[in-house]
């Protein structure tokens, strides 16, 4: 099976299946944040559950200290997936990660594992093959500046991290007029898209705000800092100031509706980023994170295996 996938030199080719979501995190994030710990390479492999899209997933997770990456994705049977989501005390409609079975771990080791070759098993490089449809093109930039450009009003969205206790976020929500599944179903936040021409990102004219068409795939917090530092030196779409979005920015892109694929974003934006970071904290404990799947916001205690990011700049 390992000879299909691209693992990294310190990684164990081997499965640990005692290992869970919850337990990788106290092991590799908590845990790894100690002094004993920091410079330890080594990585293992498991399998878990992803259930925040519209369908639950098998995914095999390669795991390090601060280190996150999904080496494949298992095609399993929509029924056992959902059995052992419920087995746990969970729902088809529980957003998490969940640990496996009994019955799932002796089916992926029958069908998946022992074999030489299983058509079940698909390596993170082909899920990422297959085009994804962008919607109808957006207006260029040139034709919609001067004095025939966006004429609406300009908002200057917060731009500073900034740390949030529950209560405060509805509030927020409604101030701005974002849309929340739960804390605002009436909220639509107009936008004024625009295709800047180098096919990697879009400028909302409204809030001055460049964004990625795309974004980062899921990985720790740790990872992500690094990737953005590295588009930075490196001028993604020849600029060096990316960061990750606070709060408000990343809810201004947020669609009541959910598009075709599945999303409550604009077309023009990939589908590969259903939940991402922000800047925001937590207060007492734990991080905001912006889910356009679900259509809102919500916070985790980071027991999820890190997250993706959409990144944006502030024009001038």
């Amino acid at each position: 099976m390992f000879d299909k996938l691209k693992l990294s030199d310190t990684t164990v080719a081997t499965i640990d299946w005692d290992m869970t979501p919850d337990l990788a995190f106290c092991i590799f994030s908590a845990k790894g944040m100690r002094d004993e710990l920091v410079n330890t390479q080594e990585r293992i492999c498991y399998f878990f559950i992803d259930n925040w899209g519209d369908e639950p997933k098998l995914y095999l997770m390669e795991r390090g200290t601060r280190y996150v990456h999904i080496l494949a994705e298992v095609k399993a049977p929509e029924e056992m997936l959902v059995n052992c989501i419920v087995g746990q005390g969970g729902t088809p409609s529980s957003r998490n990660n969940f640990p496996l079975d009994a019955a799932l771990k002796e089916w992926l080791r029958v069908r998946v594992v022992e074999p030489d070759e299983s058509p079940l098993l698909i390596p993170a490089v082909a899920l990422q093959a297959e085009e994804e449809d962008m919607g109808v093109p957006l207006p260029p930039v040139g034709t919609v500046r001067g004095t025939t450009g966006f004429s609406g009003e300009r908002v200057n969205l917060p731009t500073e991290p900034i740390t949030l206790a529950d209560e405060r976020i509805g509030p927020i929500i409604r101030q701005w007029n974002f849309y929340d599944a739960l804390l605002n179903p009436q909220g639509s936040f107009s936008n004024a898209l625009v295709d800047t021409g180098d096919e990697s990102t879009v400028l909302d004219q409204r809030t001055g705000i460049l964004w990625q068409r795309a974004g980062l795939d899921l990985c720790s917090a740790h990872t992500m800092k690094g990737r953005i530092e590295r588009l930075n030196k490196e001028r993604f779409a020849g600029h060096c100031d990316w960061r990750i979005p606070t709060l408000e920015e990343a809810m201004s892109l947020m669609e009541p509706v959910a598009n075709a694929k599945g999303i409550h974003l604009l077309p023009c934006f990939s589908k590969e980023q259903p939940f991402i970071f922000v800047t925001a904290r937590r207060k007492p404990t734990g991080c905001w994170f912006v889910d356009y799947v679900r259509g809102k916001v919500y916070w985790s205690s980071a027991t999820v295996p890190g997250g993706f990011c959409r990144l944006c700049r502030k024009e001038n």
